[in-house]
Order: C-alpha cells, then sequence, then structure tokens
C-alpha cells in the first residue's frame, strides 16, 4: 500500500480519494495567542475503538490526567486539540479548565464528555483564555466538515514550519495520520501530538496491542533535543464504518505512516537543516543498539558536526563510549561508517577520504551507521542537526 502525504506537490489532488467514512472535522482560531488556525476537534460519527499512548514526563500538562481516564473503557467519538498554549503547570484551575473544554463540546456535539480526549501544546504555565475558548466552541456543530484533516494538522502547529499528514488504503479501510512536533522532542511513550482515524473495524483491545508495537518503533525512535514534552500524546480512533480489514496489512500501514510521521518530525527539528538517521546494528540486545544511537543522535557535539559538514568521527566515537557501562562496548570491535563510508573498523581506517566524508555530510539526509559487533540486535533513530537557529527560536520563544 501506498502510504501519500497529501501536501506534497502533485499529491495534493488526491485527497478526496483518502476520506475515511465518518470523521468530521472542524478548525479554527479562537485567538489562543495571534490569528492563526489554533483549535482543531476531529470527530466520530459513530462510537469508535480506541487506543493512546502519552507522556511519561512527571510535570505533565491538564489534559493528560484527564486524556488517561477517557480512554480507559477503549472507546472514543472525538479529538479535541489547541494549540499556543500547553495548559501545563496551572494547577487546578489546568484540570478544571480541561473538563469544562469537553464538557462544551460534549453538549455541542451531543456526545458525553468522557468520550472526548483533549489535547494542548504551545506554552508552559499559562492558564487557557477560556473566555475565547467558550466562544470558540459555540456553535461548533454547525462548523464541521467532512474530512478537513489538512486543516487541522495545521491547526495544532507550533513552531512546526509545516503541517505534517499521511494517508493510505488498506483493503475497503482508510487510514489518516496528522502529527505536530519541532522542539522539545524525546518522546518516552508516546510523542509530541499525532491523531490517526480510520474507518476500520477493529477491536479496541487489538488496535492498543498495534498501536504500541508502532510507536514504539517510530516516535519513540526520534530525538530532537532530548526534552521529553509536557504533553506527549499519540491517539487513534477505529470507528469500523468500512468493515473488518487484515490485520497484518492494517499494522504494517500503520507501522509504516507513522514512521513516515515521525522522520517528519525529525526532519523539521527546530532550525533543523538535515535529518540525521542513526542505525545501531549488531548488538546484544535491542535496548543497548537504541540507547546507543540515541546518545549519537543527542549529542550536541556530534549534531553540531553535521550541522557544519565536519567530518569529526571521533564525536560519534565519543558518544558510543559514553553509554551507560550496562551496555557492553568493545573499542576493537566497532565500525564506524558515514553512508556508504567506513571511517573506522577496530582502529582508526589510514585511506579514510575525509573531503568525500565532508561532501556526504553537506546533504539534508544523513546516515550515521554503527556495528557494535556483539550480537545480532538493531535499532534505527532519527533526529535533526543543531543549528544556530534552534537557539534563536527557543531564545525568543515566550515573547
Amino acid at each position: 500500500m501506498e502510504v501519500i502525504n497529501t501536501l506534497s506537490k502533485g499529491k495534493k489532488e488526491h485527497i478526496s480519494n483518502y476520506l475515511p467514512k465518518g470523521y468530521y472535522t472542524c478548525s479554527k482560531n479562537v485567538g489562543i495567542k495571534d490569528e492563526t488556525l489554533d483549535f482543531s476537534v476531529i470527530l466520530s460519527a459513530v462510537p469508535a475503538s480506541a487506543a493512546a499512548m502519552f507522556t511519561q514526563n512527571q510535570f505533565c500538562g491538564a489534559p493528560i490526567p484527564v486524556g488517561r481516564e477517557n480512554i480507559a473503557n477503549g472507546q472514543l467519538r472525538c479529538f479535541a486539540i489547541n494549540s499556543k498554549n500547553a495548559n501545563v503547570a496551572t494547577g487546578e484551575e489546568g484540570i478544571e479548565n480541561v473538563r469544562e473544554i469537553i464538557y462544551l463540546i460534549g453538549e455541542e456535539l451531543n456526545i458525553p464528555p468522557e468520550d472526548i480526549l483533549p489535547s494542548s501544546t504551545g506554552i508552559i504555565g499559562k492558564p487557557l483564555p477560556m473566555d475565547k475558548i467558550r466562544q470558540g466552541i459555540k456553535g461548533l456543530k454547525d462548523q464541521l466538515v467532512e474530512g478537513g484533516f489538512e486543516k487541522a494538522a495545521e491547526a495544532i502547529m507550533t513552531t512546526d514550519t509545516h503541517p505534517k499528514i499521511r494517508a493510505c488504503k488498506i483493503g475497503e479501510a482508510t487510514l489518516v495520520g496528522i502529527a505536530k512536533g519541532s522542539g522539545m522532542i524525546e518522546p518516552n511513550m508516546a510523542t509530541l501530538l499525532s491523531y490517526f482515524v480510520t474507518d476500520a473495524q477493529i477491536p479496541s483491545s487489538i488496535l492498543q496491542t498495534i498501536f504500541n508495537e508502532s510507536v514504539n518503533k517510530s516516535f519513540n525512535m526520534v530525538s530532537i533535543d532530548t526534552d521529553t514534552s509536557t504533553s506527549d500524546t499519540v491517539a487513534i480512533m477505529a470507528n469500523g464504518l468500512a468493515g473488518e480489514v487484515n490485520i497484518e496489512d492494517f499494522k504494517k500501514a500503520l507501522n509504516k505512516m507513522s514512521i513516515e510521521l515521525a522522520k517528519e518530525v525529525a526532519r523539521d527539528g527546530e532550525g533543523a537543516t538535515k535529518l540525521i538517521e542513526v542505525i545501531v546494528e549488531n548488538a546484544l540486545h535491542f535496548e543497548h543498539a537504541k540507547k546507543a544511537a540515541k546518545s549519537i543522535v543527542n549529542s550536541p557535539l556530534v549534531k553540531s558536526a553535521i550541522f557544519g559538514a565536519d567530518p569529526n568521527w571521533g564525536r560519534v566515537v565519543m558518544a558510543v563510549g559514553k553509554c551507560d557501562k550496562e551496555i557492553e562496548v568493545s573499542p576493537e570491535l566497532i565500525a564506524i561508517s558515514f553512508g556508504s563510508i567506513p571511517v573506522y573498523d577496530g582502529k582508526p581506517l589510514d585511506n579514510v577520504d575525509l573531503t568525500e566524508v565532508k561532501n556526504y555530510l553537506q546533504g539534508d539526509e544523513i546516515m550515521i551507521k554503527v556495528s557494535l559487533n556483539l550480537g545480532k540486535e538493531s535499532a534505527t533513530v532519527w533526529g535533526c542537526d543543531l543549528s544556530y537557529d534552534y537557539v534563536r527560536i527557543n531564545g525568543e520563544y515566550t515573547s
């Protein structure tokens, strides 16, 4: 099955072919921060099987505990997301505001508030502008449109430079996914914000299992700046209106779509100019491979070298070596390459052409491969380079 980016040149005209049955959206500006889209509702016409994963940050946003409660029975009708304000560190007032929002949306759409999954993203430490949100919810039912996922992808953005959306067919069913994320990203669960909807018929217990597997292969393998967000949420609804699907085919499609969206998040990291893919193979355990790969992709020195196209492979050596001592590392066994260019194989290679490495690093997609040569497990993670603009963007974020 082909997973398409419906916002790519030459693909947008195909979005009408990728609308799952029974989903309606409303995306609008309610004035939370500026005049851009900042509020979105995604509604299923019928009760849907649902699954979700959330941040493990202990200073989580107010929507997280409410979302955990509402997803506990494996059923939802609606995602409700605001951007530009994360509703984090807002105390009991923040929780009360979330409960009021889902109550008001439930009243407007004639659905139980406990069937609504709330999310917020944006600046931390400011109460939501409830008067504006209350006003924005009025008349919501009459503003719903069929589909509208492209606008929803835009409405959940903060510092993202572009919306992130994918769609595909699995038999008679359709799967659509949207995501946002650009900074404060090293998911540990969960991810940034990402939402999937499908008209496939899948029991919630099966849906949660395959969803967890998909997230762990995709969003949990992304890191931009090592900072696990307070608001990370990934969720899916399956309303069954297209009937049953082959579960293995659906799993493959979900995995592929999740990885594409995760890579899109990494590529769009704040100030990023390059996507970095790190593959660590031949480890004793998967977790060892993942930790070593994350150590490389998170290293400010590695990220800075890639930004400047500096062929300093010693920084990769450092990043592998600084891993927890529980991860066995034998320098005389390790092999390192940039793309297809070997730079180390148990010892420095005499014939390494650093000019060739430098030319490779000037591309916009960089692969670093490390073989630990200790076992058979491997892991792939994605990240981005560290540019001057990352500091500028985050130095000016509040203002």
